[in-house]
């Protein structure tokens, strides 16, 4: 509740800036990055490290319309995401060393963990959305959104991959 509060927070604190003239992008809040993809800014958290990988936006209930998570591990690999303990549709995009797209998934939300089901039968039923190729960053956004973004793999996204290599476990 409190990160997504956090991350409304400062989506509106960067709209203020976008729309006031003269203003330059500002510098994200502690634990964000500000990230462009298809000319909108995104103010995403920083996953850097495996407890907070692991939990990902499970348990969250919404996702501001321009946040999300920016996933960041410490070497380039073929990834897979689950939707585990999701509550909300997720879109995902898995991005190699340089920020260049190797794929995107729509993550609908997965049913629950049933009350006889073991954490293991869990785990093994949940859907495996993949990076296909080595991947070393992967952006969550609000379900949908690929839908309104004009992305194509091989295309590049921006990020400051020293900064983000500096950070991760």
């Amino acid at each position: 509740m409190m990160r997504a509060l956090a991350a409304s927070l400062a989506v509106l604190v960067l709209g203020a800036c976008v729309s006031t003239q003269g203003c330059s992008k500002p510098a994200a809040p502690a634990g964000y990055e500000v990230v462009t993809i298809d000319g909108r800014d995104f103010t995403l958290e920083l996953v850097a490290d495996q407890a907070t990988r692991e939990k990902g936006l499970g348990g969250v209930e919404s996702i501001p319309e321009n946040g999300g998570m920016l996933f960041s591990f410490p070497d380039s690999q073929i990834r897979q995401f689950v939707m585990r303990d999701c509550l909300v549709p997720i879109d995902i995009i898995f991005l190699d060393s340089d920020g260049r797209i190797v794929a995107m998934h729509h993550m609908p939300v997965e049913e629950p963990r049933g009350a006889d089901e073991t954490a293991l039968q869990y785990e093994r039923r949940l859907k495996r959305y993949s990076s296909r190729f080595n991947a070393r960053y992967a952006i969550e956004l609000q379900g949908g959104m690929l839908d309104e973004l004009d992305l194509q793999s091989g295309q590049q996204i921006r990020l400051d991959t020293k900064r983000l290599e500096g950070m991760t476990d």
